[in-house]
């Protein structure tokens, strides 16, 4: 009897605990599956080095911190300055140097922003950062992951060193941070003014306003580094107006006389000599105002333990007046868990756009990860008023449009805005506005191909803001002044192309680049009504046929019109190619497939195509084949589809979607690359991606979910949702056997834009057999 009742409270027990699971599950939101540490790690380390077998070429390289839906302020954590760790922050460093109110994400080129890095310390005070090996030497803290918690809204972490909480929030254009101090006579915020991921601000201002307010810049040009260690030229000024919880009743600053001869980008600032200099910087007592080369601020007071103090900073990239109103209208008071709350509101309403059913909890949290991080830029880069700093570097206001910044143009015309079209069409217009103004006031008349707080980096190639444009023109997105967009699109086919010879000499990549621009060209101005010039773009477009060679029975770049680059066969790098071989960037004809088949012929394009995929690893890492770590190959797994053998596109795309993305910070097996990598998960996994951007065409695949519905904006598209159902989906039936769409059966294996946005559903039969 005993026995009995014992095992009749453990089910009970069980039976309870089985309810409150259901219950915990049908209550979880998509929002709650955000988890920013995915991706939140560089190479740069043995760690790194051990998951790719020492075959890698950079993890996800994004931020674990806070940042609001394509906000101007991305509060969060940072490591280390300088070496290759543009986001500032990496998963297996060891220290942490503070917290900073601006980061990029996913990007290589030793990265930028990353300043007003704030750090709480107790005892003696110290101005340089410090070694990562030797923390102790300066500000620079100890850490342990175990206690980094990340989530939407939300960023916390342990300082062993100090025995400090860090807690982050962020709004749009302004952070909050909570410090938990233990007891100590000695305790401190200390602000590096000097701090930039790639390099150093090169003068910097700060004033004390009142007891509880500081405010003041940092200038940031080529000369300090930052962007490409300068050559991508960034140069901005970032604004802060910042407030303290604690009085400011024993406060300082501290400045480091940096010689003239002395470099100021990444290599020379983290140098043994540099910092030596930093550490040994005057420290004034009781300075209310000071402009240097490398200025630092602090605050110091006593805490009882466990006392909490705040400090929150409006952000600016315009002036100091706008960090205010923009704190002012942001963080009115000092509720930390009320702004937390309010951020993760603001990602719920994101996420809104897309819901899935079916897939398993660690699909979905890769889904809706990815989604997140497709929504951080391009950023805005405004201030509440409007104002915004243009290419001509005076203040203008915006009307009718948000100015955006962050353009990784190489990488996100293929399946980054392909996706915002469709659920966030006003930021695509944005961006569009952005670009045109961009142009204009710089006096260029072309587009950039990699912009960032208006510079004109130049950083990869191709036309990309050229298939930005005509892809949402075509899809309807028209609210900017569509001549601007046309002169300025024909300008930059003009200015960087493939000139008379029909191709770019010593380049694959440009040529085959070059040429889809110029089909881009072209079919903006057939739509204008430009017939004579469309049909000069559309010749332009087949320059890619201009370099096939029938000795190597592959593209091969040209010296000159006689002469052909050596040849070392199609699956070494470099050879005219950028970030990729011959055999990866050889398919990138989107805009001509028919005739890409012509030219290498049917059975060899086949042969080839499956080779392709069959040769690459398992795991999708860094390799010679199929490598998607790298944007050159994104589209080339539905052109399957166009020959005929969307089988093979199906498979490939769920292979890929299981192998190369994952739950940890190892989750993305490349660079995010600005929204790139995470964008290509969202589309396949629900089962559409396109191939060409520009055409309105996306091609069908296997989806990863058993339904997705897409909630679309009634502003620019007359449907409300549009629904996939993938009906017997399962990670055996992965095969599509029929295609309806709003039950007629569909005899293709692709969806145009337009009949997405008209709302419908596009139902998929699934089995575990290809259907040949």
């Amino acid at each position: 009897m005993k026995i009995k009742i014992i095992s009749n409270k453990v089910s009970a027990i069980l039976i309870l605990g089985v309810l409150a699971s259901c219950s915990v599950n049908r209550s979880k939101q998509p929002v709650d599956y955000i988890n920013p540490m995915i991706g939140a790690v560089t190479y740069a380390d043995e760690t790194n080095l051990l998951q790719g077998d020492g075959k890698y070429h950079g993890f996800g390289k994004t931020f674990p911190g806070t940042a609001t839906p394509f906000g101007l302020v991305q509060l969060s954590p940072d490591t280390r300055t300088g070496g290759d760790n543009g986001p500032g922050y990496s998963w297996s460093h060891k220290t942490i140097e503070g917290f900073s109110f601006t980061h990029m994400s996913g990007i290589g080129w030793y990265g930028d922003l990353g300043n007003f890095l704030a750090m709480p310390t107790t005892g003696e005070l110290k101005t340089a950062k410090g070694r990562d090996e030797f923390p102790e030497e300066g500000y620079r803290s100890r850490f342990s992951n175990d206690t980094e918690i990340a989530k939407a809204g939300y960023y916390s972490v342990m300082l062993d060193d100090y025995n400090i909480k860090a807690e982050l929030t962020a709004a749009p254009r302004s952070g909050i941070i909570r410090f938990t101090y233990p007891e100590n006579t000695e305790s401190r915020i200390q602000i590096d003014l000097s701090r930039r991921v790639g390099g150093t601000s090169v003068e910097q201002y700060v004033k004390v306003v009142d007891e509880n307010t500081i405010a003041g810049w940092m200038k940031c040009s080529p000369e300090g580094g930052g962007w490409g260690n300068g050559a991508g030229k960034a140069d901005y000024t970032v604004y802060f107006w910042c407030q303290f919880s604690k009085p400011l009743n024993k406060y300082g600053v501290w400045s480091a006389d940096i010689p003239d001869s002395l470099s100021r980008k990444r290599q020379s600032v983290t140098s043994e000599q540099y910092q030596q200099i930093v550490a040994n910087a005057n420290v004034v007592f009781g300075e209310k105002e000071a402009k240097g080369k490398h200025l630092g601020f602090f605050t110091e007071f006593e805490t009882e333990d466990q006392e909490e103090v705040i400090m929150k900073s409006g952000i600016s990239f315009v002036n100091i007046e706008g960090a205010k109103e923009n704190l002012e209208h942001d963080i009115a008071g000092w509720d930390f868990d009320k702004v937390a709350q309010q951020n993760r509101q603001l990602w719920a309403n994101a996420l809104d756009g897309i819901s899935i059913e079916g897939g398993t909890e660690d699909e979905k949290t890769i889904f809706y990860t990815a989604l997140y991080h497709t929504m951080i830029d391009p950023r805005n880069f405004s201030d509440v008023n409007g104002n915004y700093v243009g290419a001509d570097k005076n203040i203008h206001q915006a009307s009718g449009f948000t100015y955006r910044t962050i353009f990784s143009g190489w990488d996100v015309f293929r399946s980054q805005f392909p996706l915002q079209t469709i659920i966030n069409p006003q930021m695509v217009n944005d961006e569009i506005n952005s670009l045109i103004q961009m142009a204009d006031l710089s006096g260029k008349k072309y587009f950039p191909r990699w912009e960032i707080v208006n510079a004109y980096s130049g950083c990869m190639l191709g036309n990309p803001a050229v298939s930005v444009i005509v892809d949402a023109y075509e899809k309807g997105i028209r609210n900017y002044d569509v001549d601007k967009a046309y002169l300025f699109s024909k300008n930059s086919v003009d200015e960087f192309g493939n000139g008379d010879d029909g191709f770019t000499p010593n380049s694959i990549s440009h040529t085959l680049e070059y040429s889809y621009t110029d089909w881009c060209m072209a079919r903006f101005a057939e739509s204008l009504g430009k017939e004579s010039i469309a049909q000069s773009y559309y010749e332009k477009s087949k320059a890619y046929k201009n370099i096939w060679n029938d000795e190597v029975k592959w593209f091969r770049a040209k010296i000159d019109s006689d002469t052909w680059l050596d040849w070392k066969g199609k699956e070494v790098h470099g050879q005219g190619c950028t970030e990729s071989n011959p055999y990866q960037q050889g398919w990138f004809v989107p805009h001509d497939i028919p005739g890409l088949v012509e030219l290498m012929g049917e059975d060899y394009f086949k042969q080839e195509l499956v080779a392709f995929f069959d040769k690459a690893p398992e795991d999708f890492l860094w390799n010679d084949f199929y490598n998607h770590p790298n944007e050159p190959v994104h589209h080339v797994p539905f052109m399957f589809n166009e020959i005929g053998m969307p089988w093979l596109t199906q498979k490939w795309t769920r292979d890929i979607c299981k192998a190369a993305y994952g739950t940890d910070v190892f989750g993305l097996c490349g660079n995010e690359d600005v929204g790139q990598m995470s964008a290509w998960y969202v589309l396949s996994a629900v089962g559409i991606h396109p191939i060409c951007p520009g055409d309105n065409k996306y091609q069908i695949t296997s989806p990863v979910f058993s339904k997705t519905e897409i909630r679309l904006d009634k502003k620019y598209y007359k449907g409300d949702k549009f629904t996939i159902i993938a009906h017997n989906n399962s990670s055996e039936n992965i095969y599509i056997q029929s295609v309806r769409l709003n039950v007629k059966p569909l005899d293709r294996f692709y969806i145009t834009h337009q009949e997405i946005v008209a709302g419908g559903t596009l139902e998929l039969e699934m089995g575990p057999q290809p259907k040949k």
